[in-house]
């Protein structure tokens, strides 16, 4: 079954992901392009790096052209935050990515975007969802690539300059170059290199880069920057003596820092660090919005400014939404997500890792230092976070003992208040715990956030032992 959750469609490659599947949820784009009567206007297609995914563009593309709609082909591997931008640039009604994002290299999917660059909404998902499985392989035709080519139903581009033009008038080139930063840039095998390069070689920065070859097996690990996967580049910067190392997930649209020392920052300390730069630093004033399952030093931020920050539930197209209801200055995500009013509305790991080079630059001070400060002025958070993998069965006994029967554990503390907006959140008077099912993977997460680690482990194994899932702390 092709089932879209919060980042998209994403299948193992040769089980799900069959290029069966791929034409039918092309067939049900089509025709829902096709009713809404904007096929001339079209769309535009992108890919990344991963094993089958410019021939799964192209399997996609000959649906696209057969059913009559205009489809714009990005020629080259590209950031996902870039075919968004192009939907955006280029007025389109609908946009689509080949990518599996952090997955593991087994995995291959498909992101939808809709006008102005947005991650299509559930419903618009859920709705091709459901045509795609129900359409029978009679059904789909299509057009040889190099036919529609010749024919211009398929168009060539390359937005990359526009897309990079578009971050450099937003950033302060000026004060990068006047502090010339030392930079490692792991690209993880995905699709920033090109981008980050230019930008901060425009910017003068000294760049020194790491597993920047095309694997389609990423080295072995996630394509995922997270403390297991970027020692590589912790070694790195040390090796270099640099001011930061920026990694980016496999489609560019995350990002992971290492700050001077050699310690990984974490995405939850990146958006409070860029978020406090932009309302301190730089005079700007908006709300934040985060999901459900993100620090909540944010808020504290936000409270000190004289701002709010908004919960919503997990899934970029939520933090989107809230942005616009809100004319949030700031989204993020505790997965390494982010965004900045007046960019895409999508989440931007090559935005988000120039910003952070601005920020060393303007200020002149340390990341680390940078961070000592934040905690001096609001406080300690530390975050918890494990993530189980499921069976069917132990899934459903999670979710009737929690969801259903709303049943919890006894923490030891007065609890406040219970969300289910979003799987089970438990708010205390400092801190916090949730339970939540992936959206991408069949597996389930518990995240905690108190004022000591210690602490967040500890609600955590309380709430893993009460669900039956073993616990072992890291």
């Amino acid at each position: 079954m092709i089932e879209f959750g919060t980042g998209g469609w994403r299948a193992v490659i040769g089980d799900g992901f069959t290029r069966e599947n791929i034409q039918r949820v092309a067939l049900a784009v089509a025709r829902r392009i096709r009713s809404e009567g904007v096929q001339e206007r079209g769309m535009c297609i992108g890919y990344d790096r991963r094993f089958l995914s410019r021939e799964a563009a192209i399997w996609f593309s000959e649906v696209i052209a057969a059913e009559g709609v205009r489809l714009y082909f990005v020629n080259l591997a590209a950031p996902t935050p870039q075919i968004m931008f192009t939907v955006k640039h280029m007025g389109l009604p609908y946009g689509a990515a080949v990518t599996a994002s952090h997955n593991p290299a087994i995995y291959n999917g498909i992101k939808l975007f809709t006008g102005g660059g947005r991650d299509a909404a559930e419903d618009v998902t859920g709705e091709i969802g459901a045509q795609a499985n129900a359409l029978s392989l009679e059904e789909i035709h299509t057009v040889p690539f190099e036919q529609a080519l010749a024919e211009g139903r398929v168009q060539f581009i390359d937005p990359r300059d526009a897309y990079l033009d578009s971050i450099m008038e937003k950033i302060d080139m000026e004060a990068i170059r006047a502090r010339r930063p030392r930079v490692v840039l792991d690209p993880m095998y995905g699709v920033s290199l090109t981008g980050l390069m230019t930008i901060l070689f425009t910017a003068r920065c000294d760049v020194d880069v790491i597993n920047d070859r095309h694997d389609a097996f990423f080295g072995g690990h996630l394509p995922a920057p997270n403390p297991e996967t970027l020692r590589d580049l912790q070694a790195s910067v040390a090796d270099h003596h640099a001011d930061v190392g920026i990694a980016t997930d496999g489609d560019a649209d995350r990002l992971g820092i290492i700050d001077e020392r050699g310690r990984y920052v974490t995405a939850n300390e990146v958006l409070v660090l860029l978020y406090y730069y932009l309302l301190k630093y730089k005079g700007w004033k908006g709300a934040a919005v985060r999901n459900i399952a993100t620090t909540h030093m944010l808020d504290r931020v936000a409270a000190a400014f004289g701002e709010t920050c908004y919960e919503v539930p997990v899934g970029f197209k939520h933090i989107s939404r809230g942005m616009e209801e809100h004319d949030a200055l700031i989204g993020g995500e505790s997965s390494g997500g982010l965004t900045v009013r007046g960019h895409i509305s999508g989440k931007d790991g090559l935005y988000a890792a120039v910003l952070l080079v601005e920020m060393l630059s303007v200020t002149g001070k340390p990341l680390s230092r940078l961070l000592r400060e934040l905690s001096d002025e609001f406080g300690a958070c530390s975050m918890a976070e494990y993530d189980w993998a499921l069976t069917p069965q132990s899934r459903e006994h999670i979710h009737q003992l929690v969801m259903t029967d709303k049943r919890l554990p006894d923490f030891g503390m007065d609890i406040e208040r219970v969300s289910y907006m979003d799987g089970c959140k438990v708010y205390f008077r400092q801190g916090w715990i949730i339970v939540r099912f992936s959206g991408t993977e069949p597996r389930v997460r518990i995240f905690a956030e108190a004022p000591t680690r210690a602490k967040a482990d500890e609600l955590v194994a309380a709430m893993a032992a009460f669900v039956g899932l073993p616990f072992e702390e890291r």
